[in-house]
């Protein structure tokens, strides 16, 4: 079933965590901002909406980390129901797309249930203060690739974010697959 994002609760403080990425390595909060704020992703590998934009997450990782914008992305799926989501298909994922950020598997499901994540892609845009200002979508894709000069809705606004500490007033809710829940 496909779910939007709430709209964003700017203001909203960044809940502090430790994930282990797939290589092992743990992260947290203070490891993964970069100075100019934070981009967190809850993404999996099975979802049609993630598999649609995965490059594009790729290519504006690149370019927010640029701008001094840490990124990660976080799999809270249940992976017993979705085995495409598995640690060990996660390390495959994230090698063959060489992906430029760390893919952190939240086993508890903990720290989706904390930032409210509802659906895969859900991005969460922090500013230096870890303040959430953005809760929108990456760019105008659904489940096919929207076109190669769409607007770049997700690098534009953390850009705004790095600049001004702001996000941008009006933003377009994400769309994606429902976090995957253990019963």
């Amino acid at each position: 079933m496909a779910l939007n994002t709430p709209v964003c609760d700017f203001g909203w403080p960044a809940v502090d965590f430790e994930l282990a990425d797939t290589h092992g390595a743990r992260h947290s909060l203070s490891t993964l901002r970069g100075p100019n704020g934070l981009l967190l992703m809850f993404i999996c590998n099975h979802c049609p909406y993630v598999k649609a934009i995965i490059d594009r997450i790729c290519r504006d990782a690149r370019a927010l980390q640029a701008q001094g914008i840490g990124v990660a992305a976080i799999m809270s799926n249940d992976p017993a129901e979705y085995p495409e989501d598995s640690l060990d298909n996660m390390q495959r994922v994230a090698a063959q797309l060489d992906f430029p950020f760390p893919y952190l598997y939240d086993a508890t499901q903990d720290v989706a249930r904390r930032y409210g994540a509802v659906c895969t892609p859900d991005f969460f845009g922090f500013n230096r203060q870890l303040e959430l200002q953005y809760r929108g979508r990456l760019d105008a894709s659904g489940r096919m690739p929207a076109a190669p000069d769409a607007r770049r809705e997700l690098v534009e606004a953390m850009r705004l974010v790095a600049e001004s500490g702001r996000g941008p007033a009006e933003q377009v809710a994400s769309m994606g697959c429902s976090i995957k829940w253990r019963s």
